[in-house]
């Protein structure tokens, strides 16, 4: 085990969230001011009211999947007056850490930084006895034109305190090295591009990371020191890999999340799509090391471009 591994073993700082919070839409679209750099988008002829609609019975039931599996799911809801169609990907303006830190990211456009509602989260601690110790705010990157979109910019391997990032116009260099310095990450920078040679906006689109297994679309990474960067640090933190295709990426299959289920153990969340996607080899290797938990989000992969991970912020804030 590596030193910085090891004190984070020794601060309580574990891989896997036993609660999320989820946020239930209020408006719901393919949002117009990311569809220049999301190209899982896709904007679709229908009433809006049926769109928020459809959205809105995928997210309860993915509520009620999850917390049937053991996970602990806070529920809030988005503001409608907001107007922040994106609002159900809260993992992108915030993250939480064991020691009682909040990080608070500097957001790309500006109707998804109106998704940021430190009171929100504020009343949502005190509702839960949630601690908080210090909020660390790197929203006033936005004025110098950086961006770090919290846990989707950033895939992190909290026991190895590894911080995964894949440059986009939504993930900078500085924005990331910023939050690293101030968490105590090392950050593993690379260039990644899908099979048309678009950048991939957001790193958890082609990687996750779990205890004991990381799930990644090495062939999308540019080859060079980026990539051999990746490879030395998944095996320094001793990750078994699950290499997939750029065409599983394209199913959402690179856009899960390992979780805390309790009494039930560890799991995977990962939505209905990307688990069809997966070969049966890839699905052994999977729950060798988690419980798959199937989660039916199509219209919001579809119109949203985000999956299930995207719709779960962790929550690692330690009891009062």
């Amino acid at each position: 085990m590596n030193a910085s591994a090891d004190r984070s073993r020794r601060q309580g700082e574990a891989q896997c969230a036993r609660t999320v919070l989820m946020v239930r839409p209020a408006t719901f679209c393919a949002n117009p001011e990311t569809l220049a750099t999301n190209p899982f988008q896709h904007v679709v002829n229908a009433p809006g009211a049926a769109m928020l609609a459809a959205a809105q019975a995928e997210f309860d039931a993915a509520v009620e999947v999850l917390a049937a599996a053991g996970v602990e799911v806070v529920v809030a809801a988005a503001e409608a007056a907001a107007q922040t169609p994106d609002a159900l990907f809260p993992n992108n303006w915030f993250s939480t850490h064991a020691d009682g830190r909040v990080v608070l990211y500097p957001m790309a456009v500006p109707n998804r930084r109106r998704e940021r509602r430190p009171v929100m989260l504020a009343s949502l601690a005190a509702e839960h006895h949630w601690q908080v110790a210090q909020t660390l705010d790197f929203s006033g990157l936005e004025q110098r034109g950086q961006f770090v979109e919290g846990t989707g910019s950033l895939v992190l391997d909290r026991e190895a305190r590894l911080a995964y990032a894949s440059r986009s116009a939504r993930t900078h260099d500085e924005a990331v090295v910023a939050v690293c310095t101030a968490l105590g990450y090392t950050p593993v920078l690379f260039n990644a591009h899908d099979q048309a040679g678009r950048e991939i906006y957001h790193t958890n689109v082609l990687m996750s990371v779990g205890p004991s297994i990381a799930v990644l679309a090495s062939a999308m990474i540019a080859p060079g020191a980026g990539l051999r960067g990746v490879f030395d640090a998944l095996d320094q933190s001793e990750k078994q890999l699950l290499d997939i295709s750029a065409e599983q990426v394209g199913e959402f299959a690179g856009n899960l999340l390992f979780l805390d289920g309790g009494a039930q153990g560890p799991l995977v969340a990962l939505s209905r799509r990307a688990w069809a996607s997966l070969t049966r080899a890839q699905r052994v290797l999977l729950e060798q090391h988690a419980r798959p938990v199937l989660c039916a989000v199509e219209t919001i992969e579809h119109v949203g471009g985000g999956g299930i991970r995207c719709m779960l912020a962790e929550i690692f804030l330690p009891q009062r």
